[in-house]
């Protein structure tokens, strides 16, 4: 088809309307990435980078989306704010490493009573090490159920990270570094799940899983990395864990790497039917795994432990401390003194220790300057049996209570190497009173049988 001039501008400008007619399709703005975790903050007036405390407009973006139930996304940059409270179904949400909240004042810098649904995600929390109340938390939440706290940093609270106190839900995949005082403490918690977070450094305690009074409550402490435990406070072991379980029965404590820490890897006092197993723990200056005073039932197993002074002790009958199967664990490289402020007389550079209702199997230690296995404690010793364990490198392979008063013990079809004193030994308390009773002597004491020991 043959276009003359005048054809082919008017076909020029057609082709030009149309264009501009789907230009401004094309030409709209791209939405805010921000605007994908939820209601950007920014439309509250709340301002990254801002010099001044913007508690005010956060808290109200914080109500307004609440209301809603809609996630409060905020944009990566510093905000300086105190106070902020969150109520039911409150979800902040910010950029991984990059939204900061930095408190300005104010018992804590997050708080919430009484609210469900809480989540906090992908933010980091600065205390600036101010100084916080005591028991006080950088988070404070109480009485709250399905609390979700996932991918945060919480960062030099100047007294504890998180405080829970009657909650459930997950604290998970959080990094708590510097905290004052702990860097988690929950109380009366309702079944709640503490895992995969990094803790480094701590003033006090790691973890506290603590209770009112003695009761049931199933918290589960899985798979963290914890290091770097400080001893602030003194005492003779309150202090200094990486993971302390006060009064609370059912608490699971497993897969965990614990480091450098004053006290106990994992200290359970009057804790009954704790599970202690699978951890990896290396330099815990005083017993790694303690089950102590007034518990029924401890389960610690398949633990290694690499430098300690006691690796297991399950102790104080005198105080109904009782039950307990010590299995699998590798202990090794322990140390010939504990920590100022703890009782000499309890000893020092001893793998497994314990007292009343137990049965120790299939664990091995090695290099112990005072014991491999140590059962009882004065009269304090009854009903426990010690099979299928190797000891190497120990100065008494196996020590036994032989005082009056003294109850039974089986010790049988043990491995027992290189014992500088003996592989199995009397006692009465932390004198040697007998000589190696496995080439001997064990007839005179009717509490005691042995058999089938492989002794070299």
């Amino acid at each position: 088809m043959d276009l003359d001039r005048r054809h082919l501008l008017a076909l020029t400008a057609a082709t030009a309307g149309a264009s501009a007619a789907v230009s401004p399709a094309r030409a709209a703005p791209a939405a805010s990435p921000i605007s994908a975790l939820g209601v950007d903050a920014g439309q509250f007036g709340v301002r990254p980078g801002h010099p001044d405390d913007q508690s005010r407009a956060l808290q109200r973006a914080i109500d307004e989306t609440a209301r809603t139930r809609s996630p409060l996304a905020i944009p990566p940059g510093v905000y300086r704010a105190g106070n902020l409270q969150l109520p039911a179904g409150a979800q902040l949400v910010g950029v991984r490493g990059a939204t900061k909240i930095m408190l300005t004042e104010g018992s804590s810098l997050i708080t919430a009573a009484g609210a469900d649904h809480i989540t906090l995600s992908g933010l980091v929390l600065d205390g600036a090490k101010r100084p916080l109340p005591e028991r006080r938390g950088l988070v404070q939440l109480e009485s709250c159920r399905s609390i979700k706290i996932a991918d945060c940093e919480i960062r030099g609270s100047g007294r504890n990270g998180i405080v829970g106190i009657a909650v459930d839900g997950e604290l998970i995949d959080t990094a708590i570094t510097e905290a004052t005082d702990v860097a988690i403490h929950v109380l009366d918690s309702r079944g709640l799940v503490i895992a995969r977070n990094r803790i480094d450094g701590a003033g006090n305690n790691g973890i506290q899983v603590w209770r009112s009074v003695n009761g049931d409550d199933g918290t589960i402490v899985v798979d963290n990395r914890i290091e770097s435990i400080d001893n602030r406070s003194g005492g003779s072991g309150q202090y200094g864990n990486a993971v302390n379980v006060f009064r609370a029965a059912n608490v699971v404590v497993r897969g965990n790497r614990i480091r450098n820490c004053a006290f106990s890897a994992v200290r359970g006092n009057a804790a009954s039917n704790i599970h202690m197993e699978g951890n990896s723990v290396s330099d815990a200056r005083e017993v790694a795994f303690y089950a102590e005073f007034g518990f029924e039932g401890a389960l610690i197993a398949n633990n290694t432990i690499d430098g300690a002074a006691i690796g297991v002790s399950v102790t104080n009958f005198n105080e109904g401390g009782r039950l307990a199967v010590v299995q699998g664990n590798i202990i090794r490289n322990l140390l010939s003194r504990r920590p100022a402020g703890t009782d000499a007389g309890d000893g020092a550079g001893i793998g497994i220790s314990v007292e009343t209702d137990s049965a120790v199997t299939g664990n091995v230690v090695e290099n112990a300057p005072t014991a491999g296995i140590m059962l009882g404690w004065g009269h304090y010793l009854r009903d426990i049996a010690v099979t299928g364990n190797v000891v190497r490198k120990a100065d008494i392979g196996i020590a036994v209570s032989v005082v009056p008063g003294a109850g039974s013990a089986l010790i049988a079809n043990n491995v027992i190497a290189e014992t500088r004193r003996g592989a199995i030994v009397g006692m009465a308390r932390s004198k040697p009173v007998t000589g190696d009773l496995s080439k001997g002597g064990v007839e005179q004491y009717a509490n005691l049988a042995v058999s089938g020991n492989r002794v070299r």
